[in-house]
């Protein structure tokens, strides 16, 4: 059949029922363009590719399951993309929605790439490790309220779905992972740019023990921190707080 490669972490979805969770939750948000992210064995890609009036592409950089995908399921001819997700360009025009079990070795660089492509992303959802997911959906004052929280926040309404225990997968992972759902919001938080709060977000969080004050005082002039918006630890602000900041920057 394939082999399963520990260097890509290749856990690949076995479970019937999760599957039809996944493609379940997908398909409350209309799409015309899917891109499924890692299809390895196929677990999703055999219901994906059964939805009608859809365009659908998948990338993947494993060779053999690029081989065996296109020998399995020759509906997908023409259809994979066999690069890495973090080394393609949007491979739509216009609005496309993403889906897929995504590899853990790399899910918080997936998550910027979805950022990158904010602009075009319809919806995407998604499996992580279910840490990971926890962060990407935690609100402000929670312990695992981090970067990632922020950026994504900023952006995207973020649900957390549902979790998967590890023996849904073959092989087990060692940790258990959880399903996540992000759409962009209506209305984004006005912000000076999405560079600016990039950097104020990561210095914040750098030394998330101190006083924003001291953690931040080189992005702002000195008249600023006199506010008493920086007297708080940066998982007390939300993240309408972080992005009126970017106004005040130097």
């Amino acid at each position: 059949m394939y082999t399963l490669k520990k260097s890509l972490g290749q856990h690949f979805l076995r479970d019937e029922n999760i599957c039809h969770k996944i493609v379940d939750a997908l398909k409350l948000h209309p799409f015309r363009q899917l891109l499924e992210v890692g299809p390895g064995g196929a677990a999703l890609t055999k219901y994906l590719i059964q939805i009608e009036d859809i365009d659908f592409k998948c990338v993947e950089l494993d060779e053999e399951k690029v081989v065996w995908l296109q020998q399995n399921y020759p509906a997908l001819k023409g259809k994979i993309i066999h690069k890495s997700i973090l080394d393609i360009d949007p491979p739509f025009e216009g609005k496309f929605t993403v889906v897929g079990n995504f590899p853990y070795n790399i899910s918080s660089q997936i998550l910027f790439k979805m950022l990158d492509w904010k602009d075009q992303l319809g919806h995407m959802v998604g499996m992580f490790q279910k840490e990971v997911a926890q962060r990407v959906a935690a609100p402000p004052g929670s312990k695992v309220y981090g970067v990632v929280s922020v950026l994504m926040q900023a952006y995207f309404k973020v649900e957390y779905l549902f979790e998967v225990s590890e023996t849904c997968f073959n092989p087990p992972p060692k940790v258990k992972s959880a399903v996540i759902r992000m759409t962009p919001l209506e209305e984004t938080f006005p912000m000076a740019s999405h560079q600016k709060m990039r950097t104020l977000v990561k210095a914040a969080f750098n030394q998330r023990r101190k006083t924003l004050r001291n953690a931040v005082k080189g992005l702002f002039p000195e008249s600023e921190l006199t506010d008493p918006i920086f007297n708080k630890r940066a998982e007390q602000l939300a993240v309408a707080d972080f992005a009126a900041l970017t106004f005040k920057m130097n």
